[in-house]
């Protein structure tokens, strides 16, 4: 038994990779071949979209010099784990089309995000999504433009020990629970419970 299947027990039936996927902190300095790399920005192409906008765009960091740069801003707390991922994508959405505001871009790339994250899952690779980043330095650093929100920034990698952690953070290396599906749920309206 995995360590996921450990913590990870679903109500209803669906594919395991949908708790296969969690978010390793341990990352090994291993670089990521490139086919592999793209599939999961091939995963995240086919996401839906409204008016099939597809508002997201990555900026990816595979180079040591890239990777340095996007530590810039990324925040102390996330640099303790996060220095050994080969990659790293920033996700960002625009704002606008000409068909005006783009009032899903965020949903929108949260979804490319969750296709990308589940073919990471498939290909054994790992991913961790932090939103602990200085947004303005981000913006400066890779000259994004103001028609873009900044999203979140994904780690990408092999899993590596949770030993390599430092130790306040090798206890937390393991798969998060979930509350009772209906918790989350209402029928009709708000707070209303399932019938």
């Amino acid at each position: 038994m995995g360590k996921t299947e450990v913590v990870r027990q679903p109500e209803y039936e669906i594919d395991s990779v949908f708790l296969e996927r969690w978010s390793p902190r341990s990352f090994l300095e291993k670089e990521v071949p490139e086919d592999i790399l793209l599939s999961l920005f091939e995963a995240a192409r086919w996401a839906p979209s409204a008016f099939n906008l597809q508002p997201w765009r990555f900026i990816l960091a595979r180079t040591k010099e890239d990777r340095e740069k996007f530590m810039t801003f990324i925040g102390e707390f996330n640099q303790t784990w996060c220095k050994k991922a080969p990659a790293f994508a920033l996700i960002i959405s625009q704002l606008t089309s000409e068909r005006g505001n783009i009032g899903s871009h965020a949903f929108d790339a949260g979804a490319a995000w969750g296709y990308l994250s589940l073919e990471a899952t498939r290909k054994g690779l790992i991913t961790h999504p932090m939103t602990g980043i200085d947004f303005d330095k981000a913006r400066e650093v890779l000259n994004i433009p103001e028609d873009y929100a900044i999203d979140a920034l994904i780690a990408i990698g092999y899993q590596g020990e949770k030993e390599a952690l430092p130790p306040h953070l090798q206890e937390r290396e393991v798969p998060s629970t979930r509350r009772p599906v209906k918790e989350s749920i209402f029928e009709g309206s708000f707070g209303e419970p399932l019938k």
